[in-house]
């Protein structure tokens, strides 16, 4: 044991500083455990519910978003097109929707609870590629109807309420996925209360 003096000043400096640096690497280390609490963007993309501002989709126009990895489109149909889609129910494999590819609440002429917006999973039925929304010259693809979905992949075609044709190689209408109006603007996509 020595018979030094004790320097009381540098004890005091060197526990404070040991207290800093100490209670930093603990803070440095929580971080990422607390991190680890979030959802990862690729868990939050597996199935969180999208919201989707609709107020601005203009009669004819139709967006795409992003839910679960999948495209999903959601189009304002006109008055002609809503007109229109009970006039070729004979050339449609399901015009009822028998097969269930959407919820309940959608399951009818329109296959939409509200009948301007029609919103599905853009991916077809046959093989998964993603069909071409043709608002002006589906006419091309199917005598007599203005505007559908096209899969140039393999020619499979869908009304606008995405009901697919008789003769194509797609075998079920496009899927509709879960959705609820929170208002008259917006739209939540993959949430399954029903009708708000």
């Amino acid at each position: 044991m020595s018979n030094a003096p004790v320097d009381t000043g540098r004890r005091r400096f060197l526990t404070a500083a040991t207290a800093v640096v100490g209670g930093a690497g603990a803070v440095a280390a929580a971080v990422p455990f607390i991190k680890s609490w979030n959802p990862s963007a690729k868990a939050k993309a597996a199935g969180a519910p999208v919201e989707v501002n609709i107020s601005k989709i203009e009669p004819g126009q139709l967006i795409r978003v992003e839910w679960r990895g999948k495209p999903v489109w959601i189009a304002r149909r006109t008055e002609a097109v809503l007109n229109e889609l009970p006039t070729h129910e004979d050339k449609l494999r399901d015009p009822g929707s028998a097969e269930m590819q959407q919820p309940e609440y959608a399951r009818n002429a329109l296959r939409s609870i509200k009948p301007e917006y029609f919103i599905a999973v853009g991916i077809c039925t046959h093989l998964g590629c993603s069909p071409t929304y043709l608002p002006d010259s589906f006419g091309e693809q199917v005598e007599g109807i203005s505007s559908g979905f096209f899969c140039p992949c393999h020619g499979s075609k869908f009304d606008m309420a995405g009901r697919v044709f008789q003769g194509v190689p797609a075998p079920l209408n496009l899927v509709v996925p879960p959705h609820q109006y929170i208002n008259d603007g917006t739209v939540i996509i993959g949430v399954d209360t029903g009708v708000a």
